[in-house]
């Protein structure tokens, strides 16, 4: 399989709780680069590429962290870009 791009709104308790962090430590081990950033609205947006299942892994295992309740998550597909690591905004 090939790299993909996803584009991610969750909602839930997903501000304060370290979430953007958790995101940043665990897309290392995952091997998927992208941001995450959050929104006004007390959503957190996230744009992550790489192999499809390690993506769907990914978010997984960061809504099983401590603290952290996604309640709702709206996902899109986007066109790959160039990058080479996962960053905060």
């Amino acid at each position: 399989m090939g790299k993909v791009r996803k584009q991610f709104f969750f909602s839930g308790r997903v501000q304060g709780v370290g979430f953007r962090y958790r995101a940043l430590y665990l897309a290392d081990t995952y091997h998927l680069t992208g941001w995450v950033t959050n929104l006004w609205d007390g959503r957190v947006q996230m744009q992550v590429q790489g192999e499809e299942s390690a993506i769907y892994s990914y978010i997984e295992s960061l809504s099983k962290q401590r603290f952290i309740q996604i309640e709702d998550v709206e996902v899109y597909d986007l066109p790959l870009e160039k990058e080479s690591r996962f960053q905060v905004r």
